[in-house]
């Protein structure tokens, strides 16, 4: 925690921001620097300094000009700005209203995305699944998981991870411990690239809640 409040204390400034923009491609000079963002050297020098306590940046003087400095954007020193939020869990289950659309895509993008199983559930199971679902599904080469809704009472169990990807099944359910993503319904939307963007979003959403569930 602390390495990422000095990291995140570092960033909070412009200039410095710039400056780990431009080494973020490669290395450069203080002066360098100074010419390339318009600064001050003695301003470099003090923005420089304070990435380097942060363990953000390093400098390596030149094999060829011994009187010149080269700094360079530490390998992952960036990682501390990412949370290290860590949960368990048995199993992973996404819940909409229906279990028709966003919930089981949702399964079937995790199943993509990590080893750990995961299903869906609705609190108001439909009778099929919605076309759109299995057609936006087939164009991006996912298989759904489940074959047809369930109901969420008939599925939870002890162990799981659940996350609602519906407002209104979330707010029916206020005392079941739950992660929450707000996904538009795509469902009887005008907009014909609704269920694209609601892949989409959900697929960003996966990926990131992976990198931080472990097998319980």
């Amino acid at each position: 925690m602390a390495s990422r409040v000095a990291v995140h204390a570092a960033l909070a400034d412009p200039a410095r921001l710039r400056i780990v923009d431009v080494l973020s491609v490669g290395d450069a000079s203080p002066t360098d620097l100074a010419s390339m963002l318009g600064m001050r050297s003695n301003l470099v020098a003090h923005h420089l300094q304070t990435l380097t306590d942060a363990g953000v940046v390093t400098r390596r003087r030149s094999e060829g000009d011994r009187r010149r400095t080269y700094v360079r954007l530490l390998p992952h020193a960036l990682a501390p700005l990412s949370s290290t939020t860590v949960m368990a869990a048995q199993r992973v289950l996404f819940v909409c209203t229906a279990n028709s659309a966003r919930s089981q895509l949702a399964a079937a993008l995790w199943c993509r995305a990590s080893e750990l199983p995961a299903t869906s559930a609705g609190t108001h199971p439909a009778e099929r699944i919605n076309p759109g679902a299995v057609g936006v599904a087939q164009r991006r080469g996912l298989a759904l998981v489940s074959a047809s809704p369930q109901r969420l009472d008939d599925v939870l169990r002890e162990g799981d991870l659940v996350v609602s990807v519906c407002d209104r099944a979330h707010e029916e359910l206020p005392d079941v411990p739950m992660l929450h993503w707000s996904v538009p319904d795509p469902v009887g939307a005008e907009d014909g690239a609704a269920f694209d963007l609601a892949f989409d979003d959900l697929a960003t959403r996966v990926d990131a809640l992976a990198r931080h569930v472990h097998c319980a």
